[in-house]
């Protein structure tokens, strides 16, 4: 029965929670539920209209699948819902000529919740959630980047209120574009832009400074967005903006969605499911590294093939619930954080609240003006270029630097299917140019101790027969040539030497390939009438060695377990 139990709160997490939950628990979600539920109707249509997507497709995204999530996942903060990365990755893949040809984009919309929900499922059964550390952070740094670029870029039309010229190098096309510049829209937005940023960190410092209490704060601070959609809203439907060629997200379907599934197109199936892998994966990646962030700081374990478990199912709801494809948002879910949730409950009571608001106030949403939302839209996703950051890895390490640069560059000039593809490319190229070239130092000993340390930057003492050797890299066929050859020069520089001592402390393994090459090297070193002798050998290593006649073929060669024995017994 405790078995079934535990299994059972394996595979539904809320349990586990449940059965240790209070009342003042309850009272910090349902504050934090909330503020969680002001975002969500402005970020619904918002990333919806970014996407490409009719706006009630983001309203119903933030409903049902975040109570998915809550259910199955494993982040007891994490807000699950449309997200700004993940919709200018549809918008891609929605204005792809073929896509387009081939239907609405609603209905293509739809398909690709269910493909990346099909996916993420996939990958749970074949326990594949370690993907999750396949691309690197620069990789993910520099297509978040240069993702959020693409998105200020394509948030100018709603700002100014034109429409993006498609005319490539014709200037005349691009005045007749601004000939559509809308002075009112451009009010919409500078206003709203403006009242956002004061809204932010400004407000929060002036409350702090005024001894307000935290929470409140909080609450005050978050509460920008639904004021700016409140305000805008008013001023569209009650001062005649709209006459002034105002774009507003216009009229939404009534009530709750009812679950379909009527797009069996397989051409189109076919076609999205490449963009669904890459969303998916993104997403997935993205969700797990939020979820760690707020995890970590409260002590919680999150579940890398569960959380495909909870993201694929709360996938495949919003493609039967009429919703875009979902992800964990950074904004929504450090909200959802910083107010104090303790659990999912607080998605749940967001969800439910928005839930409320669609069925019995969808009409107030038509007058949104597009410009306020795009507002919304910039200050969220501002933060998220982060160009200083590339500099920083750069100076760390100039192979990650380079991989985070060039997948922000492939992502502004090539599209980001192939900036990130171009980004992991690198990124590999880097690792295996590290593991092909590993660090050796010739080492010596620090007087009067038994400690060894490299002779370029210790004063040691060392022995003109004897050559310590420490290779910090398990020896592989990608590496040995470079390590015999390393060995070769040192041997030239000190041709007195009689004794080799290799110091494998940090060397976790040697492949057939490398074995190999270390007994040739041996006999050509047994020619010349000296010795290889191995020292500090880790024990998976003289497992592995034991079942060859290896050490049969070293001697007079000797294994020694310390660097000190053997220079007692060779120097």
């Amino acid at each position: 029965m405790v078995s079934e139990e535990a299994a059972l709160a394996k595979f539904l997490p809320i349990i586990g929670w449940l059965q240790q939950y209070r009342r003042q628990d309850f009272n910090d979600d349902l504050f934090a539920g909330i503020i969680t539920a002001i975002l969500l109707v402005p970020q619904g249509i918002a990333y919806a209209i970014l996407a490409g997507l009719p706006p009630q497709l983001g309203l119903y995204a933030s409903i049902l699948p975040p109570v998915v999530y809550a259910l199955l996942g494993t982040s007891r903060t994490l807000s699950v819902g449309p997200v700004s990365v993940a919709a200018i990755m549809i918008a891609s893949a929605l204005t792809a000529p073929e896509i387009q040809a081939l239907g609405t984009p609603a209905e293509s919309g739809l398909i690709l919740s269910a493909e990346i929900g099909a996916i993420m499922l996939a990958m749970a059964l074949l326990r594949m959630g370690s993907l999750v550390n396949f691309i690197s952070h620069p990789v993910l740094a520099g297509f978040t980047s240069g993702a959020a670029l693409l998105i200020i870029v394509n948030q100018l039309p709603q700002v100014l209120g034109i429409k993006m010229p498609t005319c490539a190098l014709d200037v005349g096309c691009y005045a007749q574009a601004a000939q559509g510049f809308s002075p009112a829209t451009l009010t919409i937005s500078l206003s709203s832009l403006a009242l956002l940023i004061f809204l932010g960190s400004p407000l929060t410092r002036l409350l702090k400074r005024l001894r307000v209490n935290l929470s409140l704060v909080t609450a005050i601070s978050k509460c920008g967005p639904l004021l700016i959609v409140i305000l805008s809203t008013l001023a569209v439907s009650y001062g005649q903006l709209a006459g002034y060629s105002v774009s507003i997200v216009g009229p939404l379907p009534q009530g709750f969605p009812t679950p379909a599934i009527t797009f069996p197109d397989a051409e189109k199936w076919r076609l999205l499911l490449p963009y669904a892998g890459f969303i998916g994966l993104i997403s997935y990646v993205e969700s797990v590294a939020i979820a760690k962030v707020t995890a970590n700081l409260r002590g919680e374990k999150i579940i890398p093939n569960q959380e495909l478990i909870a993201l694929g199912s709360a996938n495949l709801t919003a493609a039967v619930f009429g919703g875009m494809p979902v992800a964990g948002g950074f904004s929504r879910t450090m909200v959802n954080f910083s107010a104090g949730a303790r659990t999912q409950m607080a998605m749940l009571i967001a969800a439910t609240l928005l839930g409320l608001s669609v069925i019995f106030f969808s009409s107030s949403f038509e007058n949104i003006p597009k410009a306020a939302l795009a507002a919304i839209i910039l200050v969220a996703i501002f933060r998220l270029v982060r160009i200083k950051h590339i500099i920083h890895t750069w100076q760390y390490d100039s192979g990650d630097g380079m991989a985070e640069l060039a997948t922000l560059l492939g992502v502004l000039v090539f599209g980001i299917e192939q900036g990130i593809t171009l980004g992991i490319i690198l990124t590999i190229a880097s690792h295996l140019r590290k593991a092909s070239q590993p660090h050796i130092a010739v080492v010596g000993r620090v007087p009067d101790t038994e400690h060894f340390r490299n002779i370029k930057r210790h004063s040691v003492e060392t022995w003109h027969h004897l050559l310590l050797v420490r290779i910090d890299e398990s020896i592989t066929f990608a590496n040995v040539s470079y390590i015999e050859d390393y060995l070769a020069g040192e041997l030239k520089r000190q041709p007195n030497t009689r004794h080799i001592v290799l110091i494998l402390s940090a060397v976790n393994d040697i492949d057939a390939t490398a074995l190999d090459a270390l007994e040739i090297f041996n006999q050509g070193l047994q020619a010349l009438g000296k010795s290889l002798n191995l020292s500090e050998t880790q024990d998976q290593v003289l497992d592995k060695l034991e079942k060859t006649d290896f050490f049969e073929q070293l001697k007079p060669g000797k294994v020694f377990a310390r660097t000190e024995d053997a220079v007692k017994a060779l120097g």
